[in-house]
């Protein structure tokens, strides 16, 4: 019989096998991680860096180039020279180590995991791969605000995508001066982008990068609790920013504003607070600077593109379909930074919109707003670096981006759809009637006391069926009766209709702490008087019953006496409203008795009310009143409550009423319940009819809200056209720098020419078609008396000292047969000059023209002159010899085997000779 233990063991080896086969997931690192990114020019720029690097930094470097994909990397070898660290080239699963250097190999992506370096097949094509964007981005991922980034030489902006990761994840960027790289584009793009820490000679960077790491941490953990001092100089901190800015960060989360001012304490080599907040004081560059770091200005195209995707298929679609044509899309992007998100909304919901079947005529138009001006200029700009490819597909960017010299171009459709301008989402009103608001990663920013603000905003803002597209790491908190999850895990909401809440919605919302209801609408009482002082001495002066101290919407401020036979608190959540406190009996009177007491002088008095108490009934007066004086108390409405005795009438009915009631008793009494049931309606009428007053003046302030933004639109039309002429302005400058290169090449060609003819010492003669001078040598004006000032006249017009009356003739024979002319001329002072006259052919293979060349040939003429001399001396020599020795001699060649004929003049000729 078989036991079940060796299934057991069978298993166990299996386990253990499977133990030691698969690798133990390292912890992490505790140490820093450099990332470098170096391209063209990086080789020296390395060099100078590491050697600047001591032996036992504590850090280990991971270096990150555009490698030729073909070739065996040899970087190793060469960066080893420079550096007593251990250089080596990484290999898929290297765990890094401190006091090395790693170098990524040739045509390999690379990924670090819990400090483990993994390569990968490279996804895109060479040329359009981003290494140094891939490795920064997992390093951001994986160390945190323990990594760091330097950009070196390198050309193009491979990089700035990286950088941006790691400044949102609290690490340090620095990049080497432009000035001093080789290659400034890199460099240059990460500077312009506005996030690098620290901007230095690639000497001085190391060293930067030691005295930053190896400061105190001003907050070792986040549950630790903060010492007085130092509290106190954060709190200073806050008050200088506010002073500056006038945004207050005092409900900032305090982890994330303790780490950043951290941050800028390593960067200047600051050690104490105190000494951070003299600094702050000194400079007032340094309060922008710290600023812009606490706005966190980071984003990137479609940062999560699985939520995207979400919109683009099902949300944005499902929208769309419930919207009727004509309509006008709203879209809001809080804390947009430098456009990137706006930009993303634009383009899913124009694709969204092609796919519409059947097409609706809808239109888009997106409100981006930051507290960064400086991030706004650049979003309206619409310039990116050719590196977003890696966020955006390329059928995005074929057809949403135009590339120029300056980068990627957002298109004029997409960049249409949205209005840039600076807003606070804290201080500035919200904008309404919203189909979408995309508030993505700036809730995780904010404490959860402003969070439970600005969530009942969002949901004023958005009209029914809204969307609320939150970042991955925010929520809607409490407020799930607010908005319903499309999809919780995407964090994609839709606006609930159904919420009771009554909370008042603040405009604009404030980071101060609520004020009690009404004291925001007056002026506050005398410093040495209170409310409740002010309150007793009226009701003793004037009233001795219950009385209860209201604001003109019914919240009650303050309350004298025993007020429990006519308030009661309302079930359900607190609420000090006097309507929704006031007892059966009391309510409509009381409200028609308020609204009258609102609009005239004077008190109004209604009497003989009954109120249902614990076990009976109390007959009531209620006097109401709008106060006047004293002047700290003005606005507000006193109610008086006074008990009388039941009416007369009443209390025979009621002795009568026990023996037996009569017809005519009957009839009253259902005459008078027919009454106040009729006074009832006509009171719950009028509530209604205020209501809807209520709901008209709401809508009145939404459409002035709605012109305020119309007109914030035209503000954007106009700056959009002023900077659409400065982009005019900014071609024209480049296409006069184009001209301009263009004649100061003209004119270099123009001077080779002048030397090249005259080098040549040939006298040469450019006409026109019409014969007129066109350009002549310096040694033309020996042969035809030219001067600078007779270009332009005809050839006939001009003194020769050739005697060559043909010349005009034989010129136009040549224009009209396109052969060539050439002739032996002399001139009036003996000299003799070969003349050739050819087409003056273009580039493009034009007749415009003949050239014109004199080629002196005087000595020649001379010389043959001297030959036809001793060739006739010869001939008679010869005559007078002998026969015999005429017979004997050889014969004597033809002058004209020379060259030379006895013609003084050679016709025109016509093509090759």
């Amino acid at each position: 019989m078989k036991t079940k233990s060796k299934p057991g063991r069978r298993q166990k080896k299996l386990a253990n096998a499977a133990r030691k086969a698969t690798p133990v997931q390292p912890p992490g690192v505790s140490f820093p991680v450099v990332g470098i990114g170096a391209s063209a020019g990086g080789l020296e720029a390395l060099e100078h860096f590491l050697s600047r690097v001591p032996k036992n930094s504590g850090m280990a470097f991971v270096i990150v180039q555009h490698l030729d994909p073909t070739r065996r990397g040899i970087m190793p070898e060469l960066l080893q020279r420079a550096t007593d660290m251990k250089v080596v080239q990484v290999k898929d699963r290297t765990l890094v180590q401190p006091n090395c250097v790693y170098v990524i190999p040739p045509n390999k992506d690379m990924s670090i995991l819990h400090g483990v370096l993994h390569l990968l097949e490279p996804a895109s094509p060479r040329g359009l791969r981003l290494p140094i964007d891939f490795f920064l981005r997992s390093l951001a991922q994986d160390q945190q605000e323990r990594g760091v980034c330097v950009i070196l030489s390198g050309m193009g902006s491979d990089g700035t995508l990286g950088l941006r990761a790691i400044k949102e994840k609290g690490g340090v960027v620095l990049v080497q001066d432009p000035a001093t790289a080789k290659f400034g584009g890199m460099p240059r793009s990460a500077t312009d982008s506005g996030l690098a820490d620290i901007v230095a000679s690639v000497d001085d960077l190391p060293g930067r990068i030691l005295a930053y790491l190896h400061r105190t941490p001003l907050v070792q953990s986040p549950d630790l609790v903060l010492e007085d001092k130092t509290q106190s100089a954060l709190e200073k901190v806050i008050i200088l920013l506010r002073a500056h800015t006038s945004h207050d960060f005092s409900l900032y989360k305090q982890n994330t504003f303790y780490r950043r001012i951290e941050r800028r304490m390593g960067i200047h080599q600051i050690d104490k607070i105190a000494d951070y907040v003299r600094y702050l004081q000194e400079n007032s560059q340094e309060l922008d600077l710290l600023f812009k770091e606490l706005l966190i200005g980071v984003t990137s195209f479609f940062r999560d593109p699985a939520a995207w995707e979400r919109l683009r298929t099902k949300v944005i679609p499902t929208l769309l379909a419930s919207r009727p044509a004509g309509h006008v899309l709203r879209a809001w992007v809080p804390g947009c930074s430098t456009g990137e998100e706006a930009y993303s909304l634009a383009m899913v919901v124009r694709e969204a919109m092609d796919k519409i079947k059947p097409k609706k005529k809808i239109t888009l138009q997106v409100f981006a707003t930051d507290l960064d001006k400086d991030a706004i200029d650049k979003a309206r700009q619409g310039i990116y670096p050719e590196n977003i490819s890696a966020d955006v597909s390329p059928q995005q960017m074929s057809r949403f981006f135009k590339k120029d010299e300056h980068g990627c171009r957002v298109t004029t459709e997409i960049r249409e759809m949205v209005i840039f301008a600076p807003q606070s989402l804290i201080l500035d009103p919200p904008f309404t009637k919203l189909d979408i608001l995309s508030c993505r990663n700036l809730l995780i920013y904010l404490a959860p006391e402003m969070q439970k603000k600005l969530i009942p905003l969002f949901h004023y803002s958005l009209t029914p069926g809204g969307i609320l597209f939150l970042g991955s790491a925010e929520t809607v908190g409490t407020f799930t009766d607010l908005f319903t999850p499309l999809n919780n895990k995407l964090r994609i909401f839709q606006r609930a209709e159904s919420a009771l809440r009554s909370e008042p919605i603040e405009f604009p919302s404030s980071f101060a702490s609520p004020l009690p209801d009404g004291t925001a609408v007056r002026p506050a009482p005398e410093p040495h008087l209170s409310l409740q002082s002010l309150a007793d001495q009226l009701v003793l002066e004037r009233y001795s019953p219950p009385t209860v101290l209201v604001n003109d919407k019914g919240n009650i401020l303050y309350v004298s006496g025993r007020t429990g036979k006519y308030l009661e608190p309302a079930a359900g959540k607190a609420n000090w409203n006097i309507f929704a406190m006031t007892r059966e009996g009391l309510r409509y009177e009381l409200t028609n008795a308020f609204h009258k007491a609102l609009e005239q002088e004077g008190p109004v008095v209604v009497r003989g009310l009954k109120v249902g108490t614990n076990g009976g009934k109390q007959y009531v007066d209620i006097t109401v009143q709008r106060l006047e004086q004293p002047e700290a108390l003005r606005g507000l409405v006193v109610i008086v409550f006074t008990d009388v005795a039941a009416p007369l009438e009443m209390k025979v009915s009621g002795r009568r009423g026990k023996a037996g009631k009569s017809p005519a008793d009957r009839a009253t009494l259902e005459e008078l319940g027919r009454k106040y049931q009729q006074a009832r309606l006509e009171a719950q009428t009028i509530r209604e009819e205020m209501q809807t007053s209520q709901e008209e003046l709401r809508s009145t302030n939404e459409e002035q809200q709605s012109t305020n933004e119309e007109l914030q639109s035209t503000n954007e039309e106009l700056t959009t056209s002023k900077e659409e002429m400065q982009s005019l302005n900014e071609e024209l400058q480049t296409v006069n720098a184009e001209l301009q290169a263009k004649v100061d090449e003209l004119s270099r060609s123009n001077n080779d020419m002048k030397n090249l003819l005259n080098s040549t010492d040939i006298a040469t003669l450019f006409l026109d078609n019409d014969l007129n001078v066109r350009r002549f040598t310096t040694q033309a004006t020996k042969v035809i008396k030219l001067i600078p000032g007779d270009v332009g006249r005809p050839i006939t017009d001009l003194a020769s000292d050739l005697l060559y009356p043909e010349l005009t003739a034989d010129a136009r024979e040549v224009l009209r047969k396109l052969g060539f002319a050439e002739k032996s001329m002399n001139a009036r002072d003996g000299r003799w000059f070969t003349v050739r006259i050819m087409p003056y052919r273009t580039l493009d293979d034009r007749i415009d023209g003949v050239v014109i060349t004199f080629t002196d040939i005087t000595a020649a003429k001379t010389l043959e002159a001297k030959l036809r001399e001793k060739y006739t001396v010869l001939e008679r020599h010869v005559a007078k010899q002998p026969k015999k020795m005429a017979k004997d001699k050889m014969p004597v060649e033809p002058v004209e085997r020379s060259g030379i004929t006895d013609q003084d003049e050679m016709p025109v000729s016509r093509g090759k000779t």
